[in-house]
């Protein structure tokens, strides 16, 4: 069987804030309302995501990684599983002020698991879209303890008005909310690890509160001002139909932003295979089609996610007009 990249169908997340826009704009046909996240590369036991093209179409990409570790790279196939986990978000209203524990104390104190680092790229945002990022001052737990319980909270926190293409990391123990009208891309350590600090006293559709975490994420929030948050400068590096840029990188995983427009050109850009790291490939715009030495071609649409083997069979090339995400590790 040869070593091709294939295409990935989410599992969809139904939860309370979001919206519709992921099959209005995406079409992802997930019969779900809200629809609210698509995990588009996943292989976490809460939602993993699906082979949808060649060979091993239908089966869990939990199963293929199992079969093949070799798909992993040569820096991970020895570890346990795929290390990230790559979502769409669908913000029709705030989501819960959160925290997410570090890897130490994950390890520590929930039976094992992985803590959790992400990032943010903004793929569109409505007039006024803030998200709150950090805390605008040192507090103290029980500061924020007892504002949680007068529902006050809000005064401590660092809203931040968002625009399309911005891009956020947010380190575990960092207090954090995406805000209604954003449309985003997150990718993060594969984790489903949330500690809920504040929910604006929503119910759920039987009429209950949400449950907080609020121990939990005293125990592990950074208390201190954050910084305010500037965009990071991007360089944009040319080659022949492609043009590529660094988004973030971290001990967890390395995002660049892809900009592909071959449609004058004859030649295709070449994707590079590498042998240490697999890559995913999230469209966000455009379509185009993926060609693989072997003769095979995937055919793709912005929504879409794909999954690059580590040391595919012969050479991966691109042709289109698209803007791409490529996780790797």
């Amino acid at each position: 069987m040869a070593t091709i990249p294939f295409l990935l169908r989410p599992t969809g997340k139904d939860y309370l804030w979001g919206g519709s826009r992921l099959n209005e704009d995406f079409k992802k046909n997930i019969d779900m309302v809200p629809l609210a996240e698509t995990w588009e590369c996943s292989t976490h036991q809460d939602g993993p995501s699906y082979v949808a093209s060649g060979e091993m179409e239908g089966m869990t990409l939990t199963d293929v990684l199992k079969a093949h570790p070799e798909y992993l790279g040569r820096r991970l196939s020895d570890k346990d599983g795929l290390p990230v986990l790559v979502k769409l978000i669908d913000a029709k209203e705030n989501l819960s002020v959160q925290v997410h524990p570090t890897d130490e104390y994950a390890f520590l104190h929930e039976a094992g698991q992985h803590g959790k680092t992400e990032m943010w790229y903004v793929l569109d945002a409505k007039k006024d879209a803030q998200l709150v990022y950090g805390f605008a001052m040192d507090v103290t737990a029980e500061q924020v303890r007892e504002s949680v319980a007068d529902g006050t909270v809000e005064k401590y926190l660092q809203k931040i008005p968002v625009k399309r293409d911005d891009v956020f990391f947010i380190p575990s123990g960092t207090v954090h909310a995406i805000g209604r009208g954003v449309l985003l891309a997150e990718i993060q350590q594969s984790s489903n690890l949330t500690y809920r600090l504040f929910d604006y006293n929503r119910t759920d559709k039987d009429g209950h509160k949400r449950r907080l975490d609020v121990d939990k994420a005293l125990a592990v929030a950074n208390m201190k001002a954050a910084a305010s948050q500037r965009q990071p400068m991007r360089v944009l590096r040319y080659r022949h139909g492609i043009a590529t840029e660094l988004l973030c990188r971290c001990k967890y995983f390395q995002t660049e932003r892809i900009l592909l427009n071959t449609e004058r050109c004859r030649e295709m850009a070449d994707v590079p295979v590498q042998e240490n790291t697999f890559q995913v490939l999230l469209c966000v715009e455009g379509c185009g089609t993926l060609f693989c030495e072997t003769g095979d071609a995937i055919n793709f649409f912005s929504g879409d996610c794909m999954f690059v083997p580590a040391r595919c069979d012969g050479a991966v090339k691109m042709h289109g007009k698209a803007t791409l995400l490529k996780v790797s590790c």
